[in-house]
């Protein structure tokens, strides 16, 4: 069953809905015209109340929905139950009133919670539209530091269960993102495809703001995709005047120190003139930043109306008491209103609005003040949600191909929802962004590693049926079997690197015959001693290698020599001989050569005790006290050790104490592999420390680079330099650091340097030919951002300080092929393959292989999802992985045939519902289109 043409569009023909066909269209009709009336000849202000409620942040998801002493009230009062008590409640006392409400995290667990009566009485308020739902996602999610393919996932999970519950009223039909630090040109491409009509933020850079104060134009046209045709990413977008806050003295929440409207006028305190007044000048002084005669505001923040009575007693009389005015000769009207019914009186002005084809980044709320920092802060945590985004994906993909099997058996019902929900959670801006405190990042972690857990559970199963042993996601055997499960539908060769306790070990492959491995003994400053490495060549399927103990791989340990690294036929890698460090790159295919010279050097937080400003660096924050990083090592060569070998080239470097490297070439690789490994970051001289890695080439790039947004499409950058206005740079490091998600490059009209990363960080380059990255953080100050909490982190297993670790792959290639490795590259680190084990020898019935496709997809085509919808249906989405003018190969549109042959291990197969019309199984994806279908499953 085709459910739509694009990813999530939420305005299908078909209505899915519990009620019968005259209550669904009594439901169409009355939500979509339950707006209040305005008046074309005054200034309309519509009255939006709203609470902020985030999915962790200085408390856990928990704490934040059930309150009380004993969940750190201490730290921040909360109660997001109360909140959704106290609002129905009110809603009911006033036909007029209204409500929108944005995390379905919190939403669904309330709903659950509820009787049915009360779940009637809800829906019938949504069915009015009296209480509306905006943006819809289970969180709302960061946009700096999130790959798309989870922004989609957990869009999903919360627009599905509400399409399920609702029916078409409950569908959202404005994106809301008021809190996140800066917009990403690709979320504004996701929204306009899954159909929203507009996006409002409040969140934009103070210079940004003035200049669009100033020319009134703080509602935009975003054009956000340079490859998709308009207006399938064009996105109605809106500035919010206030932040997501009211205007300031009109707070009535109990949390506010505003005083109450006091309308008797016998009383002392009668203030409803002062009122009044205040208020006709807050928005005619908001009204001039603004084209229409119809203004927003936003009447509640974080948390707020957990006593909803408060807002809508007070709201109720400055409504009655304003509009009274009109008799008077005020032209101000005031009404209840939602966003959508604020976008429709824009849409029905009939307006040319200004176009924006860039991004909000980077976002600074004063001139010493950027947000920049939270590109990097808790890599580990970063890292792990990143990985846990791929488990995940191979959780749903073995769940399908698995069938029923997969959900039951022997070793208890596993599931991949639990993964889902936290992965879900982990996209909030205080999740992966790493700005919550710690004790909340902890349980972000935790509930990630929960998901795994019933993943495992549900894997189990499968692979079992598959293997005929037990599989395990451990091991610790001195003869094992490796599964290797590709979960992308193209082949790949990825490398394998097992820690092994041993010298003696040899690796077959599914048919026996030997794979060329290597045992490596490792420095002393490397933690794990030994690995045993082989490359294994997968298509998309499941394989698996066996390990004996026999002595027929040579153990390499580390020579002191000259290093150098040369694969047979794609790269070569050269070192300065005084210094150790990288020297030159040369991609041996194309005869091109770089200078390349790579060091990790340290940034000095401010403390925040400069003349200019009292901003430290912090979670959020990223202020260097000097535009001059440190360098990282003191000595004049770095230590390096050389290991050669057929598999793996690799040359492991130590810069200090806390910093090393392992330069690594594999055989037939088009990437070179840097393993950086940092920490613990020393604060013993009392000095925060951001440390980068940065990389100095001989490529003139014109003060240009390039990032990319979400891991989809690619955005140039300039140092010094915004778009759309003129900026006036106050911090030269901090105010050109940009977010990173999966990858960035330096190029010239010959060469082009790609650096792909396994974790979305900041970087920038700030000197021609240089592109640096930044990898850690410890600091020693909060930034005044609301945490309360130095980003400091340790752990049990590292009291004195975090010890990250991580990659960086580095492609070199002409610019107009250069997508054609880099785009696959970044997809294979986003989705690596899972490794599962088996104890002891096989038996001879034992099936070796397994491919769920029977054939690759097309190159330029990316499986992103495939997943069990229900009982009988599994969620397909193809994506165009290519933008329109990146590669003359794979830059074109591609036909596929949704007739796909898929195997699935139980008696099950997967196929398109029968259509009178079969040429609507061919499918044609143009650069970067995202299509979204359903398959049923047909058992045999």
């Amino acid at each position: 069953m085709l459910v739509c043409n694009m990813a999530l569009r939420l305005r299908p023909v078909t209505v899915l809905s519990t009620g019968s066909p005259l209550s669904v269209a009594k439901c169409v009709f009355v939500c979509f015209q339950s707006c209040h009336a305005t008046k074309p000849d005054m200034l309309n202000v519509h009255l939006v109340p709203h609470t902020h409620d985030d999915v962790g942040w200085l408390k856990t998801v928990d704490q934040y929905y059930y309150g009380g002493d004993l969940d750190r009230n201490n730290i921040q009062h909360a109660g997001v139950q109360y909140i959704l008590d106290s609002v129905v409640d009110q809603l009911l006392k006033n036909p007029d009133r209204r409500f929108i409400y944005v995390e379905t995290a919190f939403f669904y667990r309330w709903w659950k919670q509820q009787s049915s009566s009360m779940q009637q009485t809800v829906k019938q308020l949504v069915d009015e539209g009296r209480l509306e739902f905006v943006n819809g996602g289970w969180c709302m999610s960061d946009e700096a530091t999130t790959h798309y393919s989870a922004v989609i996932d957990q869009m999903t999970l919360g627009l599905r269960f509400l399409n399920e519950t609702f029916g078409v009223c409950g569908r959202p039909r404005v994106a809301w993102h008021i809190d996140p630090f800066g917009h990403a040109r690709e979320h504004a491409s996701m929204f306009a495809q899954m159909g929203f009509d507009g996006f409002f933020f409040g969140r934009v850079d103070y210079q940004d703001r003035a200049r669009r104060m100033k020319d009134k134009e703080q509602e935009l046209l975003w054009r956000a995709s340079s490859s998709l045709t308009p207006p399938m990413a064009d996105l109605f977008t809106g500035i919010l005047p206030n932040g997501y806050n009211p205007p300031d003295g009109f707070c009535w929440d109990q949390l506010c120190d505003d005083a109450p409207i006091r309308d008797d006028p016998d009383l002392e305190d009668y203030n409803v003139d002062d009122v009044v007044t205040r208020f006709l000048k807050a928005a005619n002084t908001q009204a001039l930043a603004y084209k229409t005669n119809h203004i927003i505001m936003t009447m509640g923040s974080d948390f707020q109306y957990e006593n909803a009575n408060l807002w809508y007693k007070n709201l109720d009389k400055l409504i009655l008491y304003v509009n009274a005015n009109q008799s008077s000769g005020s032209k101000v009207n005031l009404l209840y209103s939602t966003p959508s019914c604020y976008l429709q009186e824009l849409h029905r002005a009939n307006l040319t609005w200004p176009l924006k084809e860039d991004d909000f980044f980077p976002y600074a709320d004063a001139a010493h003040d950027f947000w920049t920092g939270y590109f990097t802060s808790r890599p580990a945590l970063k890292r792990y949600e990143r990985i846990s985004n791929s488990n995940l994906q191979t959780c749903n993909q073995l769940e399908v191909l698995g069938g029923p099997a997969s959900r039951k058996g022997p070793f208890g019902a596993g599931d991949s929802q639990t993964l889902s929900k936290a992965m879900a959670v982990a996209q909030h801006h205080d999740a992966v962004s790493g700005t919550e405190k710690q004790h909340v990042a902890n349980d972000y972690a935790k509930r990630l590693a929960e998901g795994w857990q019933h993943c495992q559970v549900l894997q189990n199963p499968l692979i079992s049926t598959f293997y005929g042993i037990l599989a395990s996601a451990l091991f610790c055997f001195p003869q094992f079997s490796v599964g290797v499960y590709n979960p992308l539908a193209h082949p790949v060769t990825w490398p394998v690197r097992l820690p092994v306790n041993g010298t003696a070990y040899g690796v077959t492959d599914a048919t026996g015959k030997p794979v060329d491995s290597q045992v490596c003994v490792l420095p002393r400053f490397i933690s794990i001693r030994r690995f045993v490495t082989a490359a294994l060549a997968k298509r998309g399927d499941m394989k698996r290698f066996v390990s004996e103990g026999v002595s027929s791989v040579q153990i390499h340990s580390g020579r002191q020599e000259e290093p150098r690294l040369r694969s047979e036929r794609y790269l070569q890698v050269t070192f300065d001989p005084d210094t150790g460090l990288l020297s030159g790159l040369s991609n041996l295919e194309t005869k091109q050569t770089i200078k390349l010279t790579q060091n990790f050097y340290w940034y000095n937080s401010s403390r925040g005790n400069n003349a200019e400003s009292k901003q430290p660096s912090g979670a959020y924050i990223f202020r260097p006290n000097s535009s001059t990083p440190l360098v990282v090592s003191k000595t004049a060569k770095v230590q390096s050790f050389q290991v050669k070998h057929s598999v793996v080239q690799e040359v492991r470097q130590r810069f200090s104490p806390w910093v090393s490297q392992v330069v690594r070439l594999y055989a037939d690789s088009k990437a070179l592999e840097l393993e950086w490994t940092v920490g613990p970051v020393p604060i013993n001289d009392w000095q925060g420390k951001e440390v980068i890695t940065r990389l100095d080439t001989s490529i003139k790039t014109s003060q240009l680079f390039y990032t990319d947004s979400n891991g989809r499409e690619v955005l140039q950058r300039r140092k010094d330099f915004r778009p759309t206005w003129e900026l006036k740079q106050t911090e030269p490091i901090a105010g050109n650091y940009y977010p990173i998600n999966s990858r960035a490059f330096l190029k010239d009209d010959e060469d082009q340097l790609t650096v792909v990363t396994d974790r979305s960080q900041g970087g920038s380059s700030l000197q021609n030919g240089s592109l640096e990255i930044m990898l850690h953080r410890r600091l020693l100050f909060d930034d005044y951002r609301g945490v309360d909490e130095a980003l400091n982190e340790a752990s049990e297993i590292f009291p004195d300080g975090l010890v990250v670790r991580g990659r960086l792959f580095l492609t070199l290639d002409h610019p107009a092929s250069a997508a054609d490795t880099h785009r696959p590259l970044a997809q294979q680190v986003v989705l690596q393959p899972l490794l599962t084990f088996t104890d002891g020898d096989l038996s001879p019935e034992t099936q070796l292989e397994f491919s769920g496709l029977q054939a690759a997809l097309p190159s330029a085509v990316h499986l992103l999802t495939l997943s069990q919808w229900d009982k009988d249906s599994v969620l397909l989405r193809l994506e165009h992985q290519f933008q329109s003018d990146e590669s003359q190969v794979n830059s074109r549109p591609v036909t596929v045939n949704l007739q796909l042959h898929w195997f699935c291990f139980s008696e099950e197969k997967l196929m398109l519902k029968e259509f009178e019309d079969p040429s609507v199984t061919e499918v044609t994806l143009r650069p970067m289109e995202i299509r979204t279908f359903l398959l049923r499953v047909s058992r045999r």
